[in-house]
């Protein structure tokens, strides 16, 4: 069965997925997926998304959360981090968060 790209909003609400073995290299996240056998560095702004998304988080509230961090404006933040969650959503290592 092949699954339907999720088409990611503002208020999209997105959670990590379990089974994922992550740990900080030179100040970068890298993670290993145990399902896929795969490897994954996340980079530095990477590993803030992730750690931002340990519990359920808005892609808005992602937004925000990095441009505290960063100081950066949020169109071009936006801009980056939306590809960035679509790509983590297609390797299945993070998910869209249930309702309620």
């Amino acid at each position: 069965m092949v699954k339907k790209a999720e088409i990611l909003s503002i208020d999209t609400v997105l959670v990590q997925c379990e089974g994922n073995i992550v740990s900080d290299m030179d100040g970068e996240k890298v993670m290993l997926s145990i399902q896929q056998g795969k490897y994954f560095n996340l980079g530095q702004v990477g590993g803030d998304i992730w750690s931002i998304i340990s519990t359920p988080r808005s892609v808005k509230e992602i937004i925000e959360s990095l441009q505290q961090i960063y100081e950066i404006d949020a169109d071009i933040c936006e801009q980056d981090v939306i590809p960035f969650l679509q790509s983590l959503l297609k390797e299945d290592l993070i998910r869209v968060a249930d309702a309620g």
